[in-house]
């Protein structure tokens, strides 16, 4: 069992039929249990004060499942909300029988006794679902608060690294040691790009050999690039990834130009490219809440996920086509091309990545961006990333958004959006809002 812990806390009463309880207690058990082997779980229904007080001296949760067993007044959830400020799911149970006989379990207006109460100490922040334990709505709802509530947690050891500052004009990326403690967590910490530049030059060919060897496995074409490019390149790599790995760096925002190309001579990206396909979070342009989003969407679907610009829109096809000079995980490449290299396409210069995106029939767009008053938001937009060669020079996804293009397009750049998005493998778009809730963050829609 890892360190993320998910509280099973069932309370009711025991003058409701516990016969019916019983069964919903034991199959919710079995249900949670499945979703997760970090769940804990008391021995018996929570049915007074007393007991609930024992199981939750025995806890330390990231989440609380908070279910009514039975009704049961707000002295049963005021107890535990007064002991831990981890995010809630509350679980109302459906009513097994309506046969005009008895009230089975009344989970129902248990629920509006502890909505009440989560209001009173939280301002209504947690999340809810209604249902009978082997309904879909239910687990996917349960599911989907795990994996937002172990993100959360996941944030608070994770480690930033902003190497060198952003670009003139690209501020937005800009992120504050304190703002991203306060509010997610995160740890940052920032080198100037010139400090690996210099690790780089100082290296032999025969230390970077393997590093080359790596990426010569998982790149199509290096050796059409310029030799001491590459030499470059596997220069670069090794710093890279010897200081993600000595520090254990979760997640990296790099500059890139101009000082890679007039500095060192060979461009950074495909390197970036690299530490994503290693599920190190690598944006360009130092953009380091970029970087973050890359984490969130990595955690979120253990896949490598596409960070770029939204550079075109099709009306008649309803698709925004996202694209970067070539920092995209190899992994991302559609099989018939593979991970192919070139050269940057404003400065001729290689290695970088040149490829399209392999297609997915659910992808997510995502970005942790601020409003005009500094306040954070999330953009989320769903869609298909469709099965298109490359767009541009570069590495690009096309994706047909759920919601017409053109109003997502239109909307978000009127709300002052940040040009730079990450297009997750995966439909994550609920475990996303509820991510939101539980950091107290507006979800923004498109």
């Amino acid at each position: 069992m890892s360190d993320f812990q998910v509280a099973y806390i069932p309370i009711g009463v025991p003058t409701f039929h516990l016969e019916s309880a019983q069964k919903e207690f034991e199959k919710s058990i079995q249900m949670l249990r499945g979703l997760s082997e970090d769940v804990v779980c008391p021995k018996e229904m929570l049915l007074s004060i007393n007991a609930l007080q024992e199981f939750l001296s025995e806890i330390s949760p990231d989440l609380i499942v908070l279910q009514n067993i039975t009704f049961a007044n707000a002295a049963y959830p005021s107890e535990v909300l007064r002991r831990f400020d981890c995010p809630v799911l509350l679980w109302t149970l459906r009513e097994p029988v309506i046969d005009g006989g008895r009230l089975r379990l009344n989970s129902l207006t248990g629920a509006y006794s502890a909505g009440n109460a989560i209001r009173a100490f939280r301002d209504g922040v947690f999340e809810y679902v209604f249902g009978g334990p082997s309904e879909a709505q239910v687990i996917e709802t349960v599911a989907g608060c795990m994996k937002a509530a172990r993100v959360k947690k996941q944030m608070r050891g994770l480690k930033i690294a902003s190497i060198g500052h952003t670009p003139q004009g690209f501020g937005f990326g800009r992120a504050l040691d304190l703002e991203l403690m306060t509010k997610f967590g995160v740890e940052l910490e920032s080198i100037e790009a010139r400090e690996l530049i210099e690790k780089a030059k100082s290296y032999t060919a025969e230390e970077c050999r393997s590093y080359l060897d790596e990426a010569e496995e998982k790149m199509v074409g290096l050796s059409s690039v310029n030799a001491d490019n590459v030499e470059g390149f596997s220069r670069l790599y090794k710093a890279y990834k010897d200081y993600v790995l000595e520090n254990q760096i979760g997640a990296i925002s790099s500059r890139c130009w101009p000082d890679f190309f007039t500095s060192f001579g060979t461009p950074v990206c495909a390197v970036l490219a690299l530490l994503n396909d290693m599920k190190i979070a690598a944006s360009c342009e130092a953009d380091t809440y970029g970087a973050l989003s890359m984490y969130i969407g990595m955690q979120l679907t253990d896949e490598c996920v596409f960070f770029g610009d939204p550079v075109s829109m099709d009306e008649e096809e309803n698709t925004v086509t996202y694209w970067h000079c070539g920092t995209a995980a190899c992994s991302l490449a559609r099989r018939d091309t593979g991970a192919c290299v070139g050269l940057h396409c404003n400065r001729k210069i290689g290695p970088t990545m040149e490829f399209g995106c392999r297609a997915a029939e659910r992808v997510t767009v995502f970005r942790v961006g601020k409003d005009g008053d500094g306040v954070f938001r999330f953009f989320v937009a769903s869609g298909q990333a469709l099965d298109k060669e490359k767009q541009f020079n570069g590495t690009s996804v096309v994706v047909r958004t759920d919601n017409p293009a053109k109003d997502l397009v239109y909307q978000s750049v009127k709300d002052g959006w940040e040009p730079h998005f990450v297009v997750v493998y995966g439909d994550v778009a609920a475990e996303l809002a509820m991510l939101g809730h539980m950091l107290g963050i507006e979800v923004v829609n498109y």
